[in-house]
């Protein structure tokens, strides 16, 4: 079982693909928080688990992170995708 990793800067809208952006410009949404990124990865259909004292490399402030559990049958950009478009549709 692997566990993915979701962290903010992937979903990030005001993030540049070199600052860790990993989706496409118009799925992503301005700063998302884990607490909204935890409650989509569990509307596409898998378990989340929040680790807040976490901070992503090229970041300095402490956002957290996501960990995504039995997401095996997805690929990464499949699943950052997925929990994109809830994202966007969560924010409407």
């Amino acid at each position: 079982m692997v566990e993915n990793v979701i962290w903010p800067a992937a979903l990030d809208a005001n993030l540049t693909r070199a600052e860790g952006r990993r989706v496409a410009k118009d799925l992503a949404v301005a700063e998302p928080t884990v607490d909204e990124i935890a409650k989509a990865v569990q509307q596409v259909g898998y378990d989340a688990k929040i680790e807040r004292e976490k901070t992503y490399p090229r970041e300095y402030e402490q956002r957290g992170r996501v960990l995504v559990k039995n997401a095996d049958d997805a690929t990464k950009s499949d699943l950052l995708g997925a929990v994109a478009a809830y994202l966007g549709v969560m924010r409407e």
